[in-house]
């Protein structure tokens, strides 16, 4: 089966929550492909333990560099967005920092509800904006790729606050490529199913392991979870000249998960 291999040299891209998980795979994958990485995060220590992202994406030939952001805080944004212009500027805007918090819409408090709409809706609005100004200001569109889930289309049990912030995800994304395609700018979003990261509590770096194990597993028609190597690949598709007629898409990476 052949394989897409896009090159990103002389750009420079930008991956909030790029310290852990589906957004470490990201970043690696954009450094291998010749890009400048800032990787954006609370803490450049990884979750699940090891090399900051960034080191890694050095050591293995790349070129990256670390941004403490709070995407919750459009002020840090916009001084992410500001530090990529030392490298000319942010080519390609990966909105993928999230949170988690379960629970049932009978129990959960406003602190928690707050807390996980700054930054799975806050944080993509914002970083959309601030990212899309720069480009127009600098007259360089490029594009942004926004991280929804499988909940921004389907509702889970005891989710309704994660499914509603995600929800937002995908009408964030929709509306703004609708609203920036005069500039050129492509917005769209990837939207992973059940992948085994340290982003579920209790799942370890045995996670795809104890995934298999897991009853929603068993509604993945592939039969397994998903590793962070299988959705990283969707962000430099969609970032690369092969979908420049692509806007707007919210495009699963699930494992056939919503098919029924």
């Amino acid at each position: 089966m052949g394989k897409l291999n896009p090159s990103f040299a002389e750009e420079t891209v930008i991956v909030t929550g790029g310290a852990s998980g589906i957004g470490r795979e990201i970043a690696r994958r954009f450094g291998a492909a010749d890009a400048t990485v800032l990787v954006a995060d609370l803490d450049e220590e990884p979750k699940e333990g090891g090399t900051p992202t960034h080191e890694l994406i050095n050591e293995e030939g790349g070129t990256a560099t670390f941004v403490e952001t709070d995407v919750s805080e459009r002020d840090d944004i916009e001084v992410l967005v500001e530090a990529a212009h030392e490298y000319g500027g942010v080519d390609v805007m990966v909105n993928n920092a999230g949170l988690f918090i379960g629970g049932s819409i009978l129990e959960l408090d406003p602190e928690d509800f707050e807390a996980i709409h700054n930054v799975n809706a806050k944080g993509i609005y914002f970083g959309t904006q601030v990212a899309a100004n720069d480009m127009i200001e600098r007259d360089d569109p490029g594009s942004i790729i926004n991280t929804a889930s499988i909940s921004s289309h389907t509702a889970q049990f005891e989710q309704v606050q994660y499914d509603s912030s995600k929800g937002a995800v995908r009408m964030i994304t929709r509306g703004a490529a609708l609203e920036l395609a005069e500039h050129g700018i492509r917005v769209n979003a990837v939207a992973p199913g059940q992948i085994a990261t340290e982003f579920i509590e209790d799942w370890s770096n045995e996670a795809e392991t104890k995934a298999q194990n897991d009853e929603l597993v068993k509604m993945v028609p592939l039969g397994r979870a998903g590793k962070p190597e299988d959705v990283a690949p969707a962000y430099l598709y969609l970032a690369s000249d092969a979908a420049e007629y692509v806007t707007g898409e919210l495009l699963f990476v699930d494992g056939g998960w919503q098919i029924f």
